[in-house]
Order: structure tokens, then sequence, then C-alpha cells
């Protein structure tokens, strides 16, 4: 597996109370709504940004992913998130009950991802993975994350 360091765009400390949120795959739209009301950085804005589009939008639609990468480079803009000045590999550790789970966040080939060579935590829909319309349009902004288990 070839993996490779990045400079990440990371929240400023005193910050990132306020742009922290819910994985977006919990939640509905209405229910993303009533948690970032009030929270203007709420990466919320991001994950689910038809929260801030008229209610009957279509939330596959390309205007969804323009609106994602608009207020995802507005939170860049207003200094909520800032590039580290090196580049690296971040560590992580999260916990639910009793499972723990380890892992690092770093830049990888997404041939060795279809060759098996990294560990599919998640069982995607084939046609979530071909629509026209995936994030695979707006590179420039992925934000999120594909975590390899490293228990």
């Amino acid at each position: 597996m070839r993996i490779h360091a990045f400079q990440g765009l990371v929240p400023v400390a005193d910050r990132a109370a306020e742009v922290a949120s819910v994985p977006y795959d919990v939640v509905d739209a209405a229910e993303a709504a009533v948690l970032v009301a009030g929270l203007p950085c709420s990466l919320l804005h991001v994950d689910r940004a038809e929260i801030d589009l008229p209610p009957d939008t279509d939330p596959y639609g390309s205007v969804v992913y323009a609106k994602a990468r608009e207020n995802f480079l507005q939170l860049q803009r207003a200094g909520v998130f800032v590039r580290e000045s090196e580049p690296g590999l971040y560590v992580y550790q999260q916990q639910m009950g009793a499972h723990r789970q380890r892992g690092i966040v770093a830049v990888c080939h997404v041939e060795d991802y279809d060759a098996g060579l990294i560990k599919k935590t998640e069982k995607t829909r084939r046609d979530k993975e071909e629509r026209p319309d995936s994030a695979d349009r707006y590179p420039q902004c992925q934000h999120g994350s594909g975590f390899s288990d490293l228990s």
C-alpha cells in the first residue's frame, strides 16, 4: 500500500468545537438543519449542504456539491480552517462503547483501494459510486475520510 503525507486543512484550535459535527450519514437533512441552527461554522454545512438550499433540492444534484464547495471555501476565507505548514500523517482514535479503533489519515492511491490493499469499511451501493454528479466532479473538495482500521 502506498501512502503519502499531505498538508491538511485543519480547524484553528479555538474554533474546533464550532466545526465539529455528527457524521453526515447519521442524520437526514431536516435533522442536520436543526443541529446547525446558530452554528454557521458546522461542517454539516459542507457535508449536508442541501440544508442551505431550498427544501425540494435533490440532495444528489450538482447544485448541492457546488454549495458544499462554496461553504467549505467560505470557512477557509473566514480563517476557520488553515493549512498545515508541513506535510504530515494524521493519527486518530475513535471509540464507541468498548470498541476502540485507531488509524491514520493519509493520501493513498486509488489503484491500491481498487486492488483491495486498503480495507473497505463500508458497503457503498453501486448506484452511489456511479452517480455522474458524485464527489469526483469536485475532487478538490474532499473533506471526508476513508478509514483503514489499524486496531
